[in-house]
């Protein structure tokens, strides 16, 4: 094992932040994939601004608030799906890879945890939904230091809970921008990129790039 710690984002590397619309995409229509894809920017956009501006707000508000900037934009959406929409983001679907993944991460003696901009209680609910509580021994929120990613500070609760140097710390995230981040903080970073993105930021390059998780549970 050549890392102390596997550390993993939530949104988007363990849970499908898609799988709410989809759910109920024949109700929304056609233009479900484009009004999914305009919450989750929202809702990343949120939390970067009030970052910058100083004016915390935890990640369940920020997620109501972009989805409600999805509807005004999306008038074809039905606003009677708001609540089962916000009610399906606490029961997201893991990745089919996720779940083999940890556990061979974990059988290999890693200590396994997520960094997230989630708050508590959301990341609780995604963790017990998708059964992932035997394997995870630590799960990070933001809302512990009232700023979002990618904030030095967020990266280094893990580094002052662990007691470790960042270059211990493998960091996995789908979204660039985080992998940004964490590779300026100092972690060794994987950048999952499942959607086939082009690079980004290439002066914080990532140490692997991956089309999922998978390959990690040989300990890459």
């Amino acid at each position: 094992m050549s890392h102390a710690a596997y550390v993993f984002d939530a949104y988007g590397t363990l849970f499908d932040v898609h799988a709410a619309v989809r759910r109920h995409a024949a109700e929304i229509g056609p233009d479900g994939q484009a009004f999914s894809e305009l919450w989750r920017a929202k809702q990343l956009e949120y939390s970067w601004v009030r970052s910058l501006m100083g004016a915390y707000q935890d990640f369940w508000q920020l997620t109501e608030q972009s989805l409600d900037y999805a509807f005004s934009r999306f008038p074809s959406a039905d606003r009677k799906l708001r609540k089962p929409l916000l009610d399906a983001y606490w029961t997201l679907d893991c990745y089919p890879e996720v779940p083999a993944v940890l556990k061979g991460l974990k059988e290999r003696g890693a200590r396994l945890a997520i960094l997230s901009n989630g708050s508590p209680d959301m990341l609780a609910a995604a963790v017990h939904n998708a059964a992932l509580e035997i394997v995870i021994d630590d799960v990070f929120s933001v809302d512990t230091v009232k700023t979002y990613k990618a904030a030095p500070a967020v990266y280094d609760l893990v580094t002052t809970r662990y007691r470790l140097y960042p270059h211990a710390v493998s960091f996995q995230s789908s979204n660039r921008w985080d992998i940004a981040g964490a590779t300026k903080f100092g972690f060794r970073t994987v950048w999952i990129n499942r959607a086939d993105m082009p690079d980004e930021y290439r002066d914080q390059g990532p140490a692997l790039i991956l089309p999922s998780l998978e390959s990690l549970q040989f300990g890459i």
